[in-house]
């Protein structure tokens, strides 16, 4: 038996980092998926692992399920209808079972990706062996929301399994969750984020579980209707970038500069809700699809620089 679930990646148009402190954010998912397989052995196979198989990177990672719960069973693990944050104790158990699958150096940034696979999957279905597949079209790093296009791929398909869920809206060829449902399934995607980049601010698993363009801020969605036909080019800088780091640096110059960041944050928050408005703008107003392309680039062009203000930026690419 096995199901597979997909999600999608997102781009940021206006408040990436400034989100996590409090200002209105405006994002899009895009369509590269994150597909997560998940498949359940039957008796004959005699299988008590539960595996981990990262495809495009040639990487498999497996544990005795006896493990899984000797390390995990004397801790409270969540109901899977209350999505619940790792705690401490049970970061370090995981920790130590993600420890000894020596990920190779290079690609131990994988590391928290893992323990936030066997936190939602001890959580959601417990301790049952398993073999679990994941494929992207997302590079890694990159800012498209890999990471949590794979927490909310995760969650979908272990929630699918379970008995609080109703799959039954065909779109294009794949079942959707209801969008009562949704909240639950963003919620544990949610707790994947946060042990994969620590303080994030939710837009990127909200956007990715459900899709289309959202305006966000502290936790709040608005599911946007945009009435321009707008196209954006999404290039692949090749430069690599650890959110974690990101986020913790911007919250590191806000604390060393509380009053001057709080400018900026306000800022932000003012260029996302004009690009809000400007996008789900009626069809016929006084301004030309022309001038609302101006002005979309100029909103972006100042949220730029205001991202080199919170200190997050790339030098080569400014050169």
């Amino acid at each position: 038996m096995e199901v597979k679930a997909r999600a999608p990646g997102k781009i940021i148009l206006s408040g990436e980092h400034a989100v996590v402190h409090g200002s209105t954010a405006v994002a899009a998912s895009i369509n590269l998926y994150t597909y997560v397989t998940l498949r359940f052995p039957t008796p004959a196979d005699n299988d008590d692992t539960l595996k981990l198989q990262l495809k495009d990177l040639h990487l498999e990672f497996s544990w005795p399920i006896g493990k899984i719960k000797a390390a995990l069973s004397q801790l409270d693990l969540p109901n899977s209808s209350t999505p619940t944050s790792c705690s401490i104790e049970a970061m370090k158990s995981i920790a130590a079972l993600v420890e000894e699958q020596n990920i190779p150096e290079a690609k131990i940034f994988l590391a928290s990706g893992v323990s936030a696979f066997l936190w939602l999957y001890t959580s959601i279905q417990g301790f049952k062996p398993a073999t679990v597949i994941v494929t992207s079209e997302l590079p890694l790093g990159s800012g498209l929301g890999s990471s949590a296009a794979l927490s909310v791929a995760l969650a979908a398909v272990l929630l699918a399994f379970s008995d609080l869920v109703n799959i039954d809206f065909n779109h294009q060829g794949w079942l959707m969750y209801a969008d009562e449902e949704l909240e639950l399934l963003n919620k544990w995607a949610f707790e994947g984020e946060k042990i994969i980049h620590g303080r994030p601010s939710g837009i990127d698993n909200t956007v990715s579980t459900y899709g289309n363009m959202i305006q966000f801020r502290s936790g709040n969605l608005i599911r946007m209707k945009s009435n321009l036909p707008l196209k954006m080019l999404i290039t692949n800088t090749k430069v690599g970038r650890n959110t974690k780091a990101l986020v913790a640096g911007v919250s590191e110059r806000a604390l060393r500069h509380p009053d001057a960041m709080n400018f900026v944050f306000n800022a932000v928050d003012s260029i996302s809700k004009e690009l809000s408005a400007i996008i789900q703008s009626p069809i016929g107003d006084d301004l030309s699809v022309t001038q609302k392309e101006e002005k979309i680039e100029e909103l972006m062009e100042m949220n730029q620089g205001l991202l080199q203000s919170m200190g997050c930026y790339q030098e080569r690419l400014l050169t």
